[in-house]
């Protein structure tokens, strides 16, 4: 029968403590070691993978920045730093998202292009000028032809806004953005300076504001007018920390989150608030961010001590002149203004001649793409709109009167006689222009603009002195 080592007391043997002293100092020295070489190889393990993440996240940063540009080169190309764009972080469109095109139609009793708004895998590809939402899993497809400039009727190059069907239709991306872009086209009335702001600037700002100035923009028909963008440089760079596409020569395939095609157009030289994405703009909003990017000085009208207000007097060079202009000059100062007469050129320095309107209290010109000056008047100043005879004062109104109380100025007009206008003379009191203006108003547009938009006017300054009455207490 075998026994425990401590139940033998009998024999004279060595005693059992010290084995199990002993064998409990080897399993505490195994335990010790073994703990040991464990801790050790979790350190080694934390450090490696420690510097393994950070050594990831360098790369991932050089790679990718967040909010930065992945381009992608195509062969042959070098990429350098200065393509790489940095824009506002922004939540990525998840994998299961076909994303959406939202168009709106043309608006024929405004005259107005449709537009659309395509959100998700977008692609651009200049050759065809073409906008495809390319979907992660099978989707219906849709076309749409979008004129990229605000006015039907125009001779643009219509954009082809596509839904695919599925990725395999999809042209390959040449250049990757993590911003979004807008597609905009030069052409229509764009020369003269009202279409340019109501039709373009203003609508561009409406786009833009919400990006903060990470937004590419995609410009097409620049052929048209290769000036324009020199002279509203600064307002595109105002809105766009990056340099304009010129869609018409773009060789790449650029893939975006987001792409505007079209502006939209709410109101004639101004803003409808509630209808701003990405939160409320105004017509003022628009006019300090011109006084802001132009580094105009008078950002409201002050009145100083024994200091006259100042009127400035647009002449223009062709039709509806001041046949009478000295005398209309001296008519202001006797209201009591400081009077100064100027011909505002539409070719000539854009800052320059804002800071020249900025300066003055008062504009009084005939109706006119001269009058769109008014937006570098301070707040608080007044524009008197001069209206030809011939009954056109709803477009005159549409055209200047909400757009200026927008802006927070005075709007007042002056409507002409047929006295007043160098049409009675020209053709008789019995014409029909004199006679009819209704008549002429619906012969069309055209006649309408030959009647009355051709006319030079001679102002009978007892009538006219009222409204500079009105101006000057404003």
């Amino acid at each position: 029968m075998g026994m425990s080592c401590c139940e033998e007391r009998e024999r004279p043997r060595k005693s059992c403590a010290p084995v199990h002293a002993n064998a409990g100092f080897a399993a505490g020295v195994l335990f010790a070691l073994l703990v040991y070489f464990l801790v050790r190889q979790q350190t080694s393990i934390s450090a490696a993978t420690t510097a393994a993440l950070a050594q990831w996240s360098t790369v991932k940063q050089l790679i990718r920045a967040p909010g930065e540009t992945q381009l992608i080169k195509a062969p042959g190309e070098i990429l350098v730093t200065s393509d790489v764009h940095r824009v506002a972080d922004k939540q990525p469109i998840q994998d299961t998202d076909n994303g959406k095109v939202v168009c709106t139609t043309e608006d024929h009793s405004r005259g107005l292009s449709g537009t659309c708004e395509v959100e998700g895998d977008v692609r651009t590809n200049g050759t065809a000028l073409s906008v495809s939402l390319v979907p992660v899993s099978w989707s219906e497809r849709h076309e749409w032809m979008i004129s990229p400039y605000t006015r039907i009727g125009q001779s643009l190059r219509a954009v082809t806004v596509m839904q695919l069907q599925d990725r395999a239709a999809a042209p390959s991306c040449t250049l990757t953005h993590t911003m979004p872009a807008i597609m905009f086209g030069i052409g229509g009335y764009v020369g003269n300076y009202w279409h340019e702001y109501a039709d373009i600037l203003v609508p561009l700002f409406v786009a833009a504001r919400r990006y903060h100035g990470e937004v590419t923009f995609l410009v097409s028909n620049i052929q048209h007018m290769p000036r324009w963008l020199v002279k509203y440089r600064a307002l595109l760079q105002g809105l766009s920390k990056y340099g304009v596409v010129d869609m018409d020569r773009d060789a790449y395939v650029r893939c975006f989150p987001r792409v505007s095609v079209g502006l939209r157009l709410d109101k004639d030289l101004s803003i409808v608030p509630e209808l701003v994405p990405g939160g409320r703009l105004t017509m003022a909003d628009f006019t300090r961010f011109v006084r802001e990017t132009y580094a105009l000085p008078r950002g409201a009208v002050t009145m100083e001590p024994y200091k006259k207000p100042r009127l400035l007097l647009i002449q223009r060079v062709t039709s509806r002149q001041f046949l009478n202009e000295p005398e209309i000059a001296r008519a202001a100062e006797a209201a009591g203004f400081e009077v100064a007469v100027t011909e505002l050129r539409h070719n000539g320095s854009e800052v320059e001649q804002a800071r020249v309107v900025n300066s003055f209290d008062v504009v009084l010109g005939v109706h006119g793409a001269g009058l769109t000056n008014a937006v570098h008047l301070p707040p608080g100043g007044v524009l008197i709109q001069v209206v030809p005879y011939g009954k056109i004062e709803p477009m005159a109104r549409l055209d200047f009167s909400e757009p200026a109380t927008d802006m927070g100025l005075k709007y007042l007009d002056y409507s002409v006689s047929a006295e007043e206008s160098s049409l009675l003379e020209k053709l008789g009191p019995e014409h029909p222009a004199i006679k009819d203006p209704d008549s002429i108003h619906r012969s069309g547009w055209t006649t309408v603009y030959e009647s009355y938009l051709m006319q030079s006017v001679r102002i009978n300054t007892t009538r006219f002195a009222p409204t500079l009455e009105q101006a000057f207490n404003h």
